[in-house]
């Protein structure tokens, strides 16, 4: 009598949350996208003979008093924004997944990392989209070398595993193009990408070894995306800008062993990617001050206080709907801003279209921006520039109140290193800088009608 097979069963993952579904669905129930179920070939998995009933635990509870304090040790990269950004060097035994655009120079700044690192300790670069002889290039390109760093032109992630020898670093590059023989479905699917990461997982706690883990965002979201990772990971990183630009910000959205809100900036060069310490005019323009619609806020992100110029262009709508674009500045604030104008203050936006921009490709969140939106709109609406010295800060409510924010103290002497001459920000938040009076104009306001006479606007002209 013939035994009958075991075939591969199917199921339909989504490429952007990992719901899997037995049948393909047009809509995904958990995240609400379309179009992103994608068909998976998947084994059926032997039954363990360790599982029948019989308990394999070999770790216990303990009371927290019990418990000890892990002492985490960190290395220099050798690029000190990236260390900041990191929480002060990278932690052995750590995953670190750097997601970003393609092209936007993920695999350049691991290599100056790795090669760094090769000076004191061994190093293995996976590769699984490029040859070894293309990362020499690049490395050659770079000026970098290094005796400790090994290259490896490998997909499987067994064969990868088998060839960690002693090493303590380890980059894989990238992780949609590495899988698993356990998974029958193509790489870069949500299931290989998923089970990857947890074998690379499972390797760094049990080896203290350190992974750096590259990963590619496309538009579409053919593939799946970072966002699947997260939860394994220690830190994920995203390299953010234009590829056409010579800045790159990379951004912390999560960290285990610092700030989760840490902001690098880097610049794109011919040797390769460099730190920029001084940014003090990155994100401000040379003129302004000139022409009506901008304004400048100090912005907290992490443990640095940066001056961000925030523009803002009103134009009369040629639809029924005017339009409404942001940049750098979540889209619901800025709706609610306009609304807050146009009732408390009577300038009217309702047959306009309004852009908001961040300079510098700068993504503002914190709740410290409205007040210079808020300024730098009824700015272009009123056609009135804001003086080039003058710097805005506050939260605005919807009744038009101007509220309090955090780390007061540091906006403002970040403003006064700044040759700022003038500063508007909340009235409670005066008490904690007025011993900055003799350096900078401090003029405090309740409600978003007095900016607007503080910087002398017009509603009616």
């Amino acid at each position: 009598m013939a035994t009958k097979s075991k075939t591969p069963t199917s199921q339909f993952v989504c490429s952007i949350c990992g719901y899997a579904a037995a049948k393909w669905l047009g809509k995904c129930p958990d995240c609400g996208n379309f179009n992103t179920m994608q068909e998976e070939l998947v084994r059926e998995a032997e039954a363990s003979p360790l599982r029948k009933g019989v308990s394999t635990m070999k770790t216990r509870a303990l009371p927290l008093k019990q418990i000890g304090y892990e002492k985490f040790d960190r290395m220099k990269s050798g690029i000190a924004e990236f260390d900041t950004v990191l929480g002060g060097g990278i932690v052995r035994g750590s995953l670190v997944l750097l997601g970003g655009d393609p092209g936007i120079g993920k695999s350049t700044l691991l290599t100056q990392v790795a090669a760094h690192l090769g000076q004191t300790k061994k190093v293995l670069y996976v590769s699984a989209e490029e040859s070894c002889s293309q990362v020499k290039m690049r490395c050659d390109r770079l000026g970098v070398d290094s005796e400790n760093l090994y290259l490896l032109n490998e997909t499987c992630i067994e064969d990868v595993e088998a060839s960690l020898g002693d090493s303590e670093v380890v980059i894989i590059d990238s992780i949609q193009a590495v899988y698993t023989e356990t998974l029958s479905s193509a790489a870069g699917s949500v299931g290989q990408v998923r089970e990857c990461a947890a074998k690379l997982m499972r390797i760094a706690k049990s080896n203290n070894v350190t992974f750096f883990i590259i990963g590619h965002v496309t538009k579409e979201g053919a593939l799946a995306g970072p966002k699947v990772l997260e939860h394994i990971m220690d830190t994920v990183l995203y390299f953010e800008g234009q590829s056409e630009d010579h800045y790159r910000i990379l951004r912390a959205v999560k960290n285990r062993f610092g700030s989760a809100q840490e902001v690098g900036v880097f610049e794109m060069t011919d040797s390769g990617i460099r730190s920029v310490s001084d940014y003090g005019e990155l994100f401000l323009s040379e003129t302004r001050g000139i022409a009506a619609g901008s304004a400048v806020t100090p912005s907290i992100g992490g443990n640095r206080c940066m001056n961000v110029e925030i523009q803002t262009l009103i134009s009369r709508t040629a639809y029924g709907m005017p339009r409404r674009m942001s940049l750098g500045v979540d889209y619901n604030k800025l709706v609610v801003l306009i609304a807050v104008l146009e009732k408390r203050c009577g300038i009217p936006f309702f047959s306009s279209d309004v852009y908001v921009n961040a300079m510098g490709g700068i993504r503002l969140n914190e709740p410290s921006v409205d007040l210079a939106i808020c300024s730098a709109l009824a700015s272009a609406a009123t056609d009135t520039p804001i003086d080039k010295y003058t710097a805005v800060f506050g939260e605005v409510g919807l009744t038009g109140e101007v509220r309090s924010v955090a780390f007061t103290e540091k906006r403002v002497l970040e403003c006064v290193k700044a040759g700022f001459k003038r500063l508007i920000l909340p009235a409670k938040s005066l008490k904690a800088c007025e011993k900055y009076k003799d350096k900078i104009e401090l003029v405090p306001v309740q409600y978003v009608s007095q900016m607007m006479k503080a910087l002398q606007f017009k509603p009616n002209a």
